[in-house]
C-alpha cells in the first residue's frame, strides 16, 4: 500500500474521473497544462467567498488558517481537546486519511465537520433536496477521520453554501428512493477505489467526456492517448461504463465497427451487461460512421419534420453560476430562411445585481412577446430551466404559464434533445453545439470560444468596465446563436438513412 494520504480533493476529483487521480499521482507533471482562466476564477471566487463567510461570522471561532502542515494539525488537536466550539481551517490525519475541513464544530461530546462552498449545497439549478456526490465524499472523509480518532459526534456533516444555507449531509441515509445505497456506503466505495489506485492495484484508463474533460489540466495528453488507441469513448454517448463492458469483446472503434454484433444479441437482451439491443445497434452504427473517416457523413436515422416558418429566432443565454446571475440573453432573428436578413438582438445585464438581471430578463420576454409567430430554436434544456428559475425569482416580469407557453413545442424547438439525440448521427466525438456547427463549416470569431470563457470575461467586465471585453461577450453569444441556425439548416439537408434495429 502506498504511503500517500487520501484527501478530500482526491475523492472530489474521483467522482468525475478516476484516471485524473492516477495521473495527478503518477503522471508526467510536465505534460499537465496550466489551469485555464475559468478554473483559476473558480479558485479565486471560492477562496473569496470563504473569506467573506468567515468575516461575517458572529459566532466566536478559532482561526488556524495562518498555520500549515504539522503545526496546523497540532493546534487543531489541541483546540479540540480543549473543547473549542468552532475551529476554522483545521487539519486532521489518521492512518492513510488527511483532511482539512473548513469548519469543525463542537456538537455534544464530539465534533462534526463541514465545508464552505461557493455553489449550491444540493444538486440542480435550484435546491432540489438531492445531495451532491462530490461534496458528500469530501465531508464523509472528514467524518471518517473524526470517527477513527474517537472524536466524532454523529455520522453527518454539513455544507455552508452560496445561498447562506447549511445543508446537512446525513451519511446514514440512502441516496434516493431509487438508490438504496447509503451516502456512507458511497463514500466507502470511493475511498476503496482511491486506495486501490494509489496502491496501483486498480488500472485506470482515460475516457472521453465532453463536459468534464475540456476543463481538466490533463485534457490534451488524455485526448491524444484516446485517439492513438481509437478508444470507444470517442463515440458520442459511450462513456467509461459502456466502454468497459464492450471491451470484453472489442478494444477499438474499428473492431467494433467491423464486428457482426448479431452474435451478441439474445432476444430482447445482449451479452453486454446493462445494454439492450437498441443501444447496441445504435452504437455499432455510430462506430461504423466514425471509422469511415472522411467517407463518413452525418445522416438522419428517422424522418424529422422541421417546420418552415416565415420568421425564426435562434436563442442562447449566458449565465454566471458563481453569482447565480443570468447576464445575457441573445437572439438572432431571420426572415424567410434568408441569411441576409439576420439581425442580432441582445439584452445585457451590465452589473451583477438583481435589478440588472431582472431588467434584462424583462426585456427578453418583451422581445419574445413581440414576435408571437416566430419559431424559436435553442440547444438543450438549459434555457428553459433558467427561464423557469428567473420567473420564480422575478414573478412580476411574467407568469409561470408564460414560460411554459414560450417553451411549448408548438412555439419552441430544442434542437439537441428533440432532434439531434432523437434522430441524427454525426461522425464526431460529441454532440456539443461547438462540435456540430464546426463540422458544418461554421467558425467562431473568438479563438477559444466556450461558455466557461464567457463567464471569466464577464467577471473581468464587472471589474474593469472595459467595453472591448463586453463586446467579446456579445460577439461570442451572437456566434452561438448563429451556430444554432447553422445547425438547423444543416439538419434540414441531412439525408435519411434508416437504421437497423
Amino acid at each position: 500500500m502506498s504511503k500517500s494520504f487520501i484527501t478530500a480533493s482526491m475523492l472530489y476529483n474521483l467522482t468525475s474521473c478516476e484516471h485524473r487521480l492516477y495521473l495527478d499521482t503518477f503522471g508526467d507533471l510536465s505534460a499537465r497544462a496550466k489551469p485555464n482562466a475559468f478554473i483559476q476564477l473558480l479558485w479565486e471566487k471560492g477562496s473569496l467567498f470563504e473569506k467573506e463567510v468567515i468575516a461575517a461570522l458572529k459566532t466566536p471561532f478559532l482561526d488556524l488558517s495562518f498555520f500549515h502542515g504539522d503545526e496546523k494539525e497540532a493546534r487543531t488537536r489541541e483546540a479540540m481537546e480543549q473543547g473549542t466550539p468552532l475551529i476554522y481551517s483545521g487539519r486532521l490525519s489518521v492512518n492513510n486519511l488527511l483532511g482539512e475541513p473548513d469548519l469543525l464544530r463542537k456538537e455534544g461530546t464530539g465534533y462534526i465537520a463541514g465545508d464552505i462552498k461557493s455553489g449550491s449545497g444540493e444538486e440542480g439549478d435550484s435546491d432540489s433536496g438531492k445531495l451532491k456526490k462530490s461534496y458528500a465524499v469530501q465531508v464523509a472523509l472528514y467524518t471518517d477521520i473524526l470517527e477513527r480518532l474517537n472524536i466524532s459526534s454523529v455520522r453527518w456533516g454539513f455544507i455552508w453554501d452560496i445561498h447562506g444555507k447549511e445543508v446537512r449531509y446525513d451519511f446514514s441515509q440512502p441516496q434516493s428512493t431509487r438508490t438504496p445505497q447509503t451516502w456512507w456506503e458511497l463514500y466507502q466505495s470511493f475511498y476503496q477505489r482511491a486506495r486501490d489506485i494509489l496502491a496501483q492495484d486498480h488500472h485506470t484508463k482515460a475516457a472521453y467526456s465532453s463536459g468534464i474533460c475540456k476543463l481538466c489540466h490533463w485534457y490534451q495528453p488524455c485526448l491524444l492517448d484516446l485517439q492513438r488507441h481509437y478508444d470507444l469513448t470517442l463515440l458520442p454517448e459511450l462513456g467509461r461504463t459502456k466502454r468497459d463492458a464492450l471491451n470484453d469483446h472489442f478494444s477499438t472503434i474499428q473492431e467494433f465497427a467491423a464486428a457482426d454484433i448479431s452474435t451478441l444479441v439474445l432476444g430482447k437482451k445482449t451479452r453486454i451487461p446493462g445494454m439492450g439491443p437498441g443501444t447496441l445497434h445504435k452504437l455499432h452504427a455510430r462506430a461504423q460512421l466514425v471509422s469511415a473517416g472522411d467517407q463518413g457523413h452525418a445522416y438522419l436515422r428517422e424522418d424529422v419534420r422541421l417546420p418552415i416558418q416565415d420568421s425564426e429566432i435562434f436563442f442562447d443565454i449566458e449565465v454566471d453560476p458563481l453569482r447565480d446571475h443570468t447576464y445575457l440573453h441573445g437572439f438572432i432573428e431571420r426572415q424567410h430562411q434568408d441569411n441576409s436578413t439576420e439581425q442580432f438582438v441582445a439584452f445585457f445585464a451590465d452589473s451583477p445585481t438583481a435589478d440588472a438581471e431582472q431588467e434584462a430578463f424583462a426585456q427578453s420576454m418583451t422581445y419574445l412577446g413581440q414576435h408571437p409567430d416566430s419559431k424559436v430554436y435553442y440547444y438543450s434544456k438549459y434555457e428553459r430551466t433558467m427561464y423557469r428559475k428567473l420567473q420564480a425569482k422575478y414573478p412580476d416580469v411574467c407568469s409561470a404559464e408564460d414560460i411554459e407557453a414560450l417553451f411549448n413545442p408548438e412555439r419552441a424547438i430544442d434542437l439537441y434533445f428533440d432532434v439531434v439525440l432523437k434522430a441524427t448521427e454525426w461522425p464526431t466525438r460529441d454532440y456539443s453545439i461547438k462540435t456540430l456547427a464546426k463540422y458544418l463549416g461554421f467558425i467562431w470569431r473568438d479563438t477559444h470560444p466556450s461558455g466557461a470563457a464567457s463567464i471569466e470575461w464577464f467577471h473581468r467586465w464587472v471589474e474593469s468596465g472595459d467595453l472591448e471585453i463586453k463586446q467579446r461577450i456579445l460577439d461570442y453569444n451572437e456566434d452561438d446563436c448563429r451556430a444554432t441556425r447553422v445547425l438547423l439548416d444543416g439538419i434540414r439537408r441531412l439525408p435519411l438513412r434508416m437504421s437497423i434495429a
